[in-house]
This record gives C-alpha cells, structure tokens and sequence, in this order.
C-alpha cells in the first residue's frame, strides 16, 4: 500500500534536500514522512473496508427480498398454467417450497441456488392462513451448478404434518427422513400411484419452460437460519416464523396473495 501512495523511505536523499539539510536530519525527516503516509493509509483502507462491508451487507439483504418476489412470481406462473401444480393436491398441501432459479448474464448464481422459501398454512393443524415466507436451503441430490447452465425451478408439495415438521425443525434429508416422490403434472392431476399417494412430499421442476414431476431424493433441505436474520432482522427459527412471531415482509405480499387465492383451505381428510 505504501508503494501505491508513493511513501517515501529513508534512503529517498534528494540533491535539493541534502543542500539544506545534514544527513541525519534529512533521514529524520524521511521517517516521519514515511510514518504520517503509512497512518494514512491504513486509515484509508479502513474507510473503504466499512463502505464495502455496509454495500456488502445492503446487496445481501436486498437478495433475501429478491429470492421471496421472484418465489412468488414462479408460483403463480405455475398454479395458473394448465400444465402446472395441480389444484387437488395444493388443496391438501400443509406447505408450499420454491427454490427459484436465480440466472445473470447466462451465469448461475452459485451462493443462491438451490435456495427459497416455504410457506406453511398456520396453526397447530396446518389449517389456518399461510404464513410469512421461511427462507429455505438445499444441497445435494439433483441440485447441480454449472455456467451458463439451464436456470431451474423447484417447487415442492409438503403433503402432512410430519414432513411439514420434519423439513421445517432443521436439516431433513428426502427420501430418509420424509419421503419424496416426483408430484403428477396438470391442474387436474391426481396422486394415482401408491408411491404418490403415501410421499410426504410431492417435487417438481421447470426448465426451458417444462414443468414436470422430479424425484429430489438424496437431497437435504432445512431453514436457512443465516437468510431468515437477513430477512427479518433477528435471528429467528423457522418454527418461530410458522408461528407468526414475525411480521411478514413486504416482498412476501404477492406470493402469500396467490397462495390463499390458489388454495385458501386445506381439504385434506380431517382438518
């Protein structure tokens, strides 16, 4: 850094300087020099440190906000398209997951893929409103990373309240600790296979425009406890967000609007 401000070091002797002053004294003065330029260098690079940090931390704040509109800008392409998530088992759904694809200048964003939101209808019985947006996570299983690789969505039916529990308490690993199986396609779709019918999760995929149904087994999905701080402030679990002890952001309106307008009751067998 001291190069870049051009400190001076003891040994710069210029002829002028020397005409004036001793030896000694002409290296004393290079030394304080020297010091005065290193202090306000490192002074420098603490103010652009901060300024990058605070930029920083605003853009990652402004991510969270980003990931829950785009959420619900997927969801309601998919609940309106005739060859998209089907109304019956919405219906019966204790919990909504979209991990929307986040795609810039043909690149895949590597720190927000395989990222989203889960909303769950409130209440001990899963029966009540949707609730706040709980920022979610995955990692393994079909979740590969490339550039300029195809964006991909990924929506996922929470089917009972075990898997809703179970995904929602921490790190929940498809296929072991709740079951998952690929959801049938269309509005009019129903669960007609023994697999479907029993998975506590039903999982799909868009790419290039083709929604269809996409077993997620082997991946882990959980809260993502360092997203949900940024989102709301506070460190706060996905159960104490379920439970309502957060406001809903803002950014939450449009998908939490098409959700109760989509599925405003769950019409699943006793509730």
């Amino acid at each position: 850094m001291g190069g870049i401000l051009c400190c001076p070091t003891p040994h710069d002797k210029r002829v002028d300087r020397e005409s004036v002053y001793p030896t000694k004294q002409l290296q004393e003065v290079a030394m304080i020099q020297q010091k005065t330029c290193h202090r306000l260098t490192r002074a420098l690079f603490s103010i652009v440190t901060a300024a990058l940090c605070f930029v920083s931390l605003q853009a990652r704040a402004a991510n969270e906000n980003e990931r829950v509109t785009r959420a619900g800008q997927v969801f309601q392409e998919l609940v309106n398209a005739s060859n998209g998530i089907p109304t019956n088992l919405l219906n019966k759904a204790d919990c909504v997951i979209v991990l929307p694809s986040v795609k810039k200048g043909g690149f895949i964003i590597g720190g927000q893929y395989g990222k989203g939101v889960m909303s769950c209808r409130s209440g001990a019985n899963f029966n009540g409103k949707w609730s706040a947006p709980i920022m979610m996570q995955s990692s393994g299983g079909s979740f590969g990373l490339q550039a300029g690789g195809e964006a991909t969505d990924y929506v996922i039916l929470v089917m009972n309240d075990d898997g809703a529990r179970t995904v929602m308490k921490g790190r929940a690993k498809l296929g072991a600790d709740a079951s998952v199986a690929a959801g049938p396609v269309g509005r009019d779709a129903e669960a007609s296979t023994t697999a479907v019918m029993s998975a506590q999760m039903l999982s799909y995929s868009r790419a290039k425009g083709v929604f269809g149904g996409l077993s997620l087994e082997g991946t882990s999905l959980g809260p993502d406890s360092g997203d949900n701080e940024k989102l709301y402030g506070k460190k706060v679990s996905g159960e104490e967000i379920f439970s309502g002890s957060v406001p809903v952001p803002a950014s939450a309106g449009a998908l939490l609007s098409e959700l109760q307008k989509a599925s405003p009751k769950n019409l699943s067998k006793g509730k």
